[in-house]
């Protein structure tokens, strides 16, 4: 006889998104998420700078959570970037402008201009610190 196979625990969000609550450019983008999503059915909110949150859980660093925007699915699985938002919208129900935003040329110029916005977000709202905004400089084989 087969040895029975797990169920997955159901959950009771579609996406839950961990947001830098320190970010002023975040909380408004999660506050039009949170409205869109009135029923607070589908979309779970975590604050990393909350309190009680624990990142070891996630099996991720503090650093690669202020770097990108991440969120987890359903079944534990982990994304980042766009795909972020993209699950986010298709949660409150924009599936066809999701769609939109995964043709090539699309999907490029948006991953671009995350990468950009993010590599430089804690600039743009004045919260570099040297632990957040410094780079190790690369070595380079000269």
């Amino acid at each position: 006889m087969p040895a029975p196979q797990a169920t997955p625990a159901p959950t009771d969000f579609d996406v839950e998104v961990f947001f830098d609550g320190d970010c002023p450019l975040c909380v408004r983008e999660i506050r039009l998420l949170t409205r869109l999503d009135a029923k607070g059915r589908r979309i779970r909110f975590t604050d990393i700078q909350a309190p009680g949150f624990d990142v070891a859980e996630l099996g991720i660093s503090y650093r690669a959570l202020m770097d990108r925007i991440h969120a987890r699915l359903p079944s534990g699985e982990l994304v980042t970037g766009v795909e972020v938002f993209r699950r986010l919208y298709a949660a409150v129900g924009f599936k066809r402008l999701v769609a939109l935003s995964r043709l090539p040329v699309v999907s490029h110029l948006l991953d671009a201009s995350y990468s950009l916005f993010a590599k430089n977000r804690l600039r743009l709202t004045g919260r570099c610190t040297p632990e957040l905004c410094e780079r190790p400089a690369a070595t380079a084989d000269r």
